[in-house]
């Protein structure tokens, strides 16, 4: 059964290059992963289809409103067994790590809350009670790129998707929380810099040994 992502946004062209290039491509294409975009704007009243609008109290900017957006939520992921994880990409969420995209990468399926503008309208974490991400602490114009982020870091994790199941083992922030050892790969000597010799002389306890040495302590 694949890994479903559900992505509620109001620009799911976005996407577009996303989903076709490279490693995601490749798990789409084997049936390990889907992806479904969903346009907010197909919940939102009206001829105008309104999604946000001025922020009670004053100030600047428009908030995303309550009514298309639960109804958005409510209509891709019915509150039913299966329904899978609710998450909103939000500044003020928890920050986002190894050990949840590992965490996530179980489930069956996830659904993803794109905001924009100034936010979203406070009653929708009152009414869907989502799981609240960050990426990082500054500021970008939407959620989407961070929806990204969460696709990409997830599905690499999924059984199948990497040719080499150690790679997801052996990266930066894997169980022993480390950064990778440095690389090194053809030519032997580029503008005087040579390979480590450790590398090059075939001994794979040694080489190990030179790795664990050489990982950085995770941050």
């Amino acid at each position: 059964m694949p890994l479903r992502f559900d992505v509620l946004t109001l620009f799911p062209g976005l996407f577009d290059g996303f989903l076709g290039e490279s490693i995601l491509k490749r798990a789409i294409a084997k049936g390990l992963v889907e992806v479904h975009r969903h346009d907010i704007r197909d919940w939102a009243g009206g001829k105008h289809q309104q999604v946000d609008d001025r922020p009670f109290g004053g100030g600047p900017g428009m908030v995303l409103m309550a009514p298309p957006v639960v109804a958005a939520v409510e209509g891709v992921r019915p509150m039913a067994e299966g329904a899978g994880r609710l998450i909103a990409m939000t500044p003020r969420g928890r920050t986002f790590d190894q050990p949840w995209a590992d965490e996530l990468s179980r489930e069956s399926r996830i659904v993803l809350l794109c905001g924009r503008y100034e936010g979203f309208d406070e009653r929708i974490f009152d009414v869907l009670r989502p799981e609240s991400l960050s990426i990082g602490n500054y500021v970008l114009s939407g959620g989407e790129v961070a929806a990204m982020v969460v696709i990409d870091s997830v599905m690499r994790l999924v059984p199948g998707v990497l040719g080499d199941a150690e790679s997801a083992i052996d990266e930066s922030f894997g169980p022993d929380g480390g950064l990778e050892y440095p690389h090194y790969t053809r030519p032997r000597e580029f503008r005087g810099l040579p390979v480590p010799e450790i590398l090059l002389n075939g001994d794979h306890a040694a080489i190990a040994r030179w790795r664990r040495e050489h990982r950085q302590a995770g941050a």
